[in-house]
């Protein structure tokens, strides 16, 4: 054992261990069997988790030195709490970066250089301890600290580890004193270990997850690895389980049993106590785990001493499952595998990666109710808990290790390997294999893990490569990933399956299609940021044609945004660059499908449609059910169906339907007759038909619906009376119920009056500009496409042409738009029927680029604070993003229909609508209402500019008025990547084509 500490191990690599045990599982030991099924906390633990004595030093030289004697008076400290961050405690700054180092630019450093500007943390706890019954070892464990730290007990030297994210674990048997103790911890912000933690997260320190003591009796089981060997038609198994145990003078024996998913015992055995024991349980037609099917036995081991008394127990959960690469391709107990995945970080808004049972539990539940069936660990190994939730309620799991060095071999975007690390380099090997082993034998128990994962983007090499065969030597059930081979092929057989990150659709086509060795997933993919996830149905329907494409993990779940607002107050949310940290890379950390503070964005009505099993394609009188589920038919649900006529439900129903897994079943539909006039959907949707662990009955888990118009005749409308005021400026026009007048001067509608309430603020104006998106901003869209953005703003009228005299009187204006040689047109009709037609063209022209959108925007009062209207919904859509959007009437409030993107950008838009109505709290309003075609909706209390102009929501000007978009059609919001993708193709709108916007309005309410 080492004696003391040594300040130069924090500079050397191949220093990242001292006096720490060996890795081993994470079961859980209790002191009887009736406690361990219980599966409460265990009388063995004592948490150490709480407040915390504290003391910040800016520099390794300015830390306490000799604060973990006995005699240090630390009354004048700060206090923490256990687990947490610093940072998030008022210790330090909060500095967000991606790839680039957070010393870039403030120290010039290679690896394995630490900087100079390096915050310690020094804490202290005294705590009691009654004793080690059975005279056992005492065991004290740091499930994650950030990122070095140095352990002191009673003033003797324990030990030193790095690697944040999987426990460090001490023996302290011989330190620990009966009664008082007191516990010295010193954790350094950086050391050798940050050039491989370089992830894309918040750079926080600190004692971030549980610190606990564990009293072992004598005898004890010291770690345990469960397999499940299958026979190939899985009608039986062998569970297999490699023990090491240590034993007292006296030994022991072990009993173990094991108990079917429905309760009662299906196997049991037992065993004297040895250093080691490889045990094999027979079961016949096993119950397979899979996501959609969590089986799980319960297998309890016992451990008795000589005289036959139990000493330890330990209750832990089973799967039954294999995963395997058949031919090319994955799969699960024999079925072709499809992972409708994510990456998750462990994040909260106010507690960081310190995250609790109940927001993992949350993050499960929302997975699950989402159609969500998979999870990578982005980029570090997550608490144990997480794991034991995945595999009760059914997810599958990349396992990731702590290692990532993007920042060492990717500068800007371009790919610079001049340095890069680990690569081969002989000092950097031994840390690398020990992440790989401290989250295998930690993990290794879990059915939910079915691959392990070598960490992210840290280019490629020797060392990476046997980390892979580590895994696969180490535990051959499961198959390795690493995206890195992508951009290094020196070690191509590091990873078992071609993994890539923002591939573009026709790029992953163009692999599939080329003869491929290994099986296709996208490790990351539909790049979340902001108002994003367009295009992502282009992925999902890779899987329908391309056996060896499997899928995609989502980047990324949560929003990494820090909440600055009190509790009870305003909650503001910050971002990278908000706490003067330099360098940032801005908001470039929020980029999920939640927010921070775990509320869903409109993003995830797309994501959970597109990644539903259960494909529902209604007909006019019927359904076809095609079951894409594995392993579950679809008898656990009921088929409810609804047929609605011009948005409202004149009828619905339910039945169910029996669909085997991989089946198809066409399923006749008892509908009334449609004879009435008018535009009808029939929706179908599967819901839970009982309560599961994860919703309660009811949940819906897929939906389709078709739409259809019956034509015939509508009841003629008497023509109405109407009165035209010629003015030299202004053009009136009196309709029964209201007054509307036309400008010459500003071009446009200029008031339209009822009941003594005025209706337009200012005359329309033309729009060919949206507020620009993340996805916008990456591909610098404004650059390309900013001429448009001044067209909006600058617009003049051109000419003006007046039909006061006609049965129906007009007004038409041309206007002119600077640099554009094409000059759009604004009309307005009064009709006989009363409404006001309004239409709006663009007659395309050649060298353009393509428009943002094209559309009238009407300014009215503020007072008209919320809409309502018929067309796709409930939440935002847009052309590329409109699957999981469905037909009917909703509402919504103006301030409301905001998205909660962190940076302001254009949002709330909804497509295909016929109709909408934009009113005060008393009806009172405008109505819109299609002509020809559909057109798409936005209503927020801002402009385009206005929202480009705030950083943040709070940033917004007061709302003054309510902006009304009626568009012809808006640009795609793209989505593949942040960075520079194009929004695909078919969601563009090119300029030389020409564009219509055809409405009728008038007012209502009054």
């Amino acid at each position: 054992m080492t004696e003391q500490p040594d300040i130069g191990w924090l500079g050397d690599p191949r220093v990242f261990a001292v006096n720490r045990m060996e890795a081993c599982s994470d079961h859980v030991i209790h002191a009887d069997a009736t406690a361990a099924l219980a599966g409460g906390p265990s009388a063995f633990r004592q948490s150490l988790n709480g407040m915390w004595r504290f003391s910040l030093a800016a520099r390794v030289a300015a830390r306490p030195e000799g604060f973990h004697a006995a005699g240090f008076d630390a009354s004048g400290w700060d206090q923490i709490e256990v687990p947490g961050h610093m940072q998030l405690q008022g210790f330090g700054t909060n500095q967000y970066v991606n790839t680039q180092y957070p010393w870039d630019g403030v120290e010039e450093l290679r690896p394995p250089q630490v900087p100079e500007n390096n915050l310690v943390g020094s804490y202290l706890r005294g705590f009691d301890f009654s004793g080690a019954p059975g005279g056992g070892r005492v065991v004290l464990t740091f499930d994650g600290v950030e990122t070095a730290f140095l352990v002191w007990l009673n003033g003797v030297f324990v030990g030193y580890s790095e690697d944040s994210f999987t426990p460090a674990r001490f023996d302290v048997t011989g330190t620990i004193a009966l009664g008082t103790n007191r516990l010295a911890v010193q954790v350094f912000q950086r050391s050798s270990a940050s050039w491989i933690e370089d992830q894309d997260f918040w750079r926080l320190t600190g004692i971030f997850r549980d610190v606990w003591l564990e009293v072992q009796p004598a005898l004890h089981l010291s770690d345990l690895f469960v397999t499940t060997d299958l026979e190939d038609d899985f009608a039986a198994a062998v569970l297999r389980l490699r023990m090491k145990l240590c034993l007292p003078a006296g030994g022991g024996s072990v009993d173990v049993s094991l108990a079917g998913p429905g309760g009662g015992i299906v196997a049991r055995t037992s065993a004297s106590a040895a250093d080691t024991l490889d045990l094999h349980l027979p079961v016949a037609a096993p119950a397979l785990w899979s996501a959609e099917a969590p089986n799980l036995y319960n297998l309890l081991i016992v451990l008795r001493d000589a005289d036959g008394c139990e000493v330890e127990a330990i209750a832990e959960k089973v799967g039954f499952r294999r995963f395997a690469m058949d031919g090319k391709v994955m799969k699960i107990n024999g079925k072709r595998i499809v992972f409708n995945g994510i990456n998750r970080h462990d994040f909260d808004a106010r507690r960081g990666r310190a995250v609790t049972h109940e927001q993992m539990l949350w993050d499960v539940l929302f997975f699950k109710r989402n159609n969500i069936n998979a999870v990578r660990t982005c980029h570090y190994p997550n608490q144990s808990v997480f794991y034991r939730l995945c595999d009760e309620y059914g997810l599958y799991v990349i396992d990731e290790a702590n290692l990532e060095s993007h920042g060492s071999w990717q500068k800007g975007g371009a790919v610079r390997p001049d340095w890069v690390v680990p690569d081969g380099h002989p000092e950097w090997r031994d840390c690398v294999i020990d992440r790989a082993k401290s989250m295998l034998e930690r993990d290794k128990n879990h059915p939910s893990i079915l691959i392990w994962s070598c960490g992210n983007e840290s280019y490629g090499g020797r060392n990476i490569f046997e980390m892979s065969e580590y895994f696969r030597t180490r535990d051959p059930s499961r198959l390795v990933h690493y995206e890195g081979v992508f951009r290094d092929r020196r070690h191509d057989d590091t990873s078992d399956m071609e993994s890539r990150m923002y591939a573009r659709p026709q790029e992953v086509a163009a692999y599939l299609e080329d003869d491929p060795k290994k099986p296709f997933i996208l490790c990351e993919y539909t790049h979340a940021m902001g108002n994003s996830c367009g295009g992502m149905c282009l992925y999902t329907d890779l899987a329908e044609r391309y056996e060896m494409y499997q899928g995609g993990f989502i980047w990324d779940y949560i929003d990494q945004a820090i909440a600055t607002g009190g509790e009870d107050g305003r909650r503001h949310l910050a971002y990278g660059g908000d706490f003067d940290d330099r360098p940032s890379d801005y908001e470039f950390c929020a980029d999920g499908i939640v927010t921070a503070f775990r509320e869903a964005t409109p993003k995830v009505q797309e994501v959970r449609a597109l990644y539903q099993t259960v494909d529902l394609r209604p007909g006019t009188g019927d359904v076809v059910l095609r079951n894409r589920n594995l392993f579950v038919s679809t008898a656990g649900y009921v088929l409810r169906y609804s047929l609605l006529r011009d948005g409202a439900e004149v009828f619905a129903a339910e039945t169910m339907a029996d669909v085997p897994p991989g089946g198809a079943r066409r399923v006749p539909l008892d509908l009334p007759e449609c004879d009435v006039p008018g535009e009808y959907a029939l929706q179908c949707s599967l819901r839970l038909a009982a309560p599961t662990l994860w919703a309660d009955a009811g949940h819906e888990v897929a939906f389709g619906e078709n739409v259809w118009t019956v034509a015939g005749d509508t009841a003629a409308i008497p023509p109405v009376n109407l009165h035209v005021i010629r003015g030299d400026l202004n053009l009136g026009v009196e309709a029964p119920g209201y007054r509307a007048m036309f400008a010459r001067v500003f071009g446009g509608l200029g008031s339209v009056v009822a009941g003594g309430t005025e209706f337009i603020r200012r005359p329309p104006r033309l729009t060919f500009w949206r507020a620009m998106t993340d996805n916008d901003r990456g591909r610098h869209h404004g650059f390309d496409h900013g001429l448009w953005a001044t067209a909006t703003r600058y617009q003049k009228i051109a000419k003006v042409e007046v039909d006061a005299d006609a049965d129906e009187p007009a007004i038409l204006y041309r206007f002119a738009l600077p640099g554009i040689g094409v000059q759009p047109a604004v009309s307005y009709r009064v009709g006989r029927d009363g409404l006001i037609h309004v239409a709006a063209s663009y007659p395309g022209a050649a060298g353009l680029p393509d428009l943002p959108v094209f559309g009238l925007q009407f300014t009215l009062p503020p007072e008209f604070d919320r809409f309502r209207y018929y067309g796709l919904g409930p939440d935002e859509n847009y052309s590329d993003r409109c699957r999981g959007a469905r037909l009917g009437v909703y509402d919504g409030t103006v301030a409301g229909n905001l998205s909660p993107y962190p940076v302001p950008q254009e949002c709330g838009n909804r497509t295909g609508v016929r109709w909408a109505a934009v009113t005060d709290a008393g009806g009172r309003g405008l109505r819109f209402a299609a002509e020809a075609a559909p057109f798409e909706l936005g209503v927020l209390p801002w402009n385009a500019f206005e929202l480009e102009s705030a950083l943040h929501p709070e940033e917004l000007p007061p709302v003054c008025r309510t902006v009304v978009t009626l568009a012809a059609r808006q640009l795609g919001v793209g989505g593949d990547d942040s960075w520079g993708a194009p929004v695909h193709a078919q969601f563009l709108i090119p300029a030389d084509q020409p564009l219509d916007l055809r409405v009728a309005l008038a007012p209502v309410g009054v």
